[in-house]
């Protein structure tokens, strides 16, 4: 008892450091939106006038330039030399001539703050002059530039928009798909799991649901829980092991002479199969001679078999929470507006553009995390609370611990009503594997809508 009051205790000094941390880091979903507005301006020239104002807005170009320069303003986050270039060449093609005017400002006082390989680009836009498309290029190579600063240069440069040797003019129907997935398959979604929500709703208020079935999990008290997650899981594997692990996880990399991107990738990899390994040894341990005592179905009670009774109660449970998740999250902006603090994996997703990086993020999002995190809390500190308290207050303590353990305070009541609605799927459908695959699901879906807007996707 004393050694899980010691871990808890610890384990609570770091996740409220954490939490206070998470406050310091940028939120993914300003990225996000920049991105969205910068698709937009693409692909507004390519679609028919009914969608276009439905689809991008009025003018998606004049939308990103002001969301770029209220970016600009902000200290904490300023504005990198490719971002305040694109902001530049936004204004100077408005209509506006004082803001046409101050631009021009902008560009030349850009110039001397950038390194020597960039500065040809910069002093060809300034001087105006229309250059053929490979010497336009050549300028364009040293800034690596994204799809809307490679459009921009080509059009100030002598490209011209609309005529067919710019990247917005070659790659518009990618886009255009692109861009309907973006915007329309979330609404699509959110409808369908509005609809279920009603469905269900009407189903509790007629008496027509079966009761829950009894909770059924390991022989474990609140003690050992408290070992296996605030011991096994935040001390030794959030801890104590990557202080064993990188060390020679770089020396490897350098050793190896691997890019930055699948470097990165392998690190989050290795690093969460560390953090797995401690708790499910010290879990391996406490269920070590309970063997005889063991239910029909094992003490997590996976159940995967047959797979259609597990992956259908995992969809539904998908749509049916995406709707209470997003107002969780609109409501938060509302009364805080931009906290920050989102995981660090999803700006790794939306910049890194390696193929081998990506296959390491996505096996750690969508099979690791999803199989380790229920295991924890919807496998082992469900059903043990569960067992002493009842099943509605083990449902709540679950999810509240599984949202702490995220460290994110501008993600913690989205994350608190995901951690809900996976708990009472695994107390109603008796199956770990159901939780398991609509956890899976759910970051699946995150993981791709990051793919759909991320560095060097579809053409870009």
């Amino acid at each position: 008892m004393l050694l899980a009051l010691l871990s808890l205790s610890l384990s609570l000094l770091l996740w409220l450091e954490g939490l206070a941390g998470s406050l310091q880091r940028p939120s993914v979903e300003t990225a996000l939106d920049l991105r969205q507005l910068e698709l937009s301006a693409l692909v507004e020239d390519h679609l028919p006038p009914p969608l276009r104002s439905v689809l991008v807005g009025e003018d998606p170009r004049k939308a990103l330039a002001d969301a770029l320069a209220h970016n600009l303003g902000d200290s904490a986050n300023p504005l990198p030399a490719e971002r305040r270039l694109e902001l530049a060449l936004l204004r100077r093609g408005s209509e506006d001539n004082r803001e046409a005017r101050a631009a021009d400002r902008q560009l030349q006082e850009l110039i001397p703050s950038v390194d020597p390989s960039r500065r040809p680009l910069l002093e060809a836009l300034a001087a105006g002059r229309p250059l053929p498309a490979p010497e336009r290029d050549r300028l364009l190579r040293p800034w690596q530039p994204s799809p809307l600063l490679e459009q921009l240069g080509c059009e100030q440069l002598g490209g011209g928009a609309g005529q067919g040797g710019c990247p917005a003019d070659r790659n518009a129907g990618r886009r255009v798909l692109r861009l309907l997935a973006v915007n329309v398959l979330p609404l699509v979604l959110l409808l369908t799991g509005l609809g279920l929500l009603i469905r269900l709703l009407r189903r509790l208020l007629t008496g027509r649901e079966d009761p829950f079935p009894p909770l059924i999990g390991p022989p474990l008290t609140p003690i050992d829980a408290t070992l296996l997650i605030a011991g096994g899981f935040v001390l030794v594997g959030e801890l104590v092991v990557p202080g064993l692990l990188e060390p020679p996880l770089a020396a490897l990399i350098r050793s190896r002479n691997i890019s930055a991107p699948l470097a990165e990738g392998l690190r989050v990899l290795v690093l969460y199969l560390g953090l797995m390994a401690a708790p499910i040894a010290i879990l391996l341990l406490l269920l070590r001679g309970q063997r005889p005592l063991r239910p029909t179905g094992g003490w997590l009670q996976w159940h995967w078999h047959p797979l259609k009774a597990a992956a259908g109660p995992a969809l539904a449970l998908l749509l049916m929470l995406l709707p209470p998740v997003a107002f969780s999250g609109w409501l938060v902006g509302q009364l805080w507006g931009d906290a920050g603090g989102s995981n660090p994996l999803l700006e790794l997703v939306l910049t890194s553009g390696d193929p081998r990086a990506l296959a390491c993020f996505a096996l750690t999002a969508m099979v690791l995390a999803p199989l380790f995190e229920e295991t924890l809390f919807r496998g082992i500190l469900l059903p043990v609370l569960g067992q002493r308290l009842g099943g509605t207050v083990a449902v709540l303590i679950s999810a509240a611990v599984f949202a702490l353990a995220h460290l994110s305070l501008g993600e913690l009541m989205p994350l608190f009503v995901l951690g809900v609605g996976l708990g009472l799927l695994r107390w109603r459908s008796g199956r770990l594997a159901s939780s398991v695959i609509a956890h899976a699901l759910w970051n699946g879906l995150t993981f791709a809508n990051l793919l759909l807007l991320a560095d060097g996707a579809g053409g870009m």
